[in-house]
């Protein structure tokens, strides 16, 4: 009976503990995304303005447009 009751606390105290672990394994998989998103966002808009993306084909269209 003792068996018993200990075997389903255990039990128990392992399913809380899969849980806790799970979500913390999905927070940290969110923030990882986040981080590379940001990162991807950023190295975007450096390569634009430095391989003569956005910004010089803006130029480009507004001198057009002034001719």
């Amino acid at each position: 009976m003792t068996g018993t009751v200990i075997s389903a606390i255990v039990g128990a105290i392992e399913a809380v503990v899969s849980a806790i672990a799970s979500v913390i394994m999905i927070i940290v998989s969110v923030i990882a995304t986040i981080i590379v998103t940001i990162f991807d966002v950023i190295f975007d808009i450096i390569c634009c303005n430095w391989f003569g993306g956005r910004t010089r084909r803006t130029g480009t269209h507004s001198y057009r447009w002034g001719l």
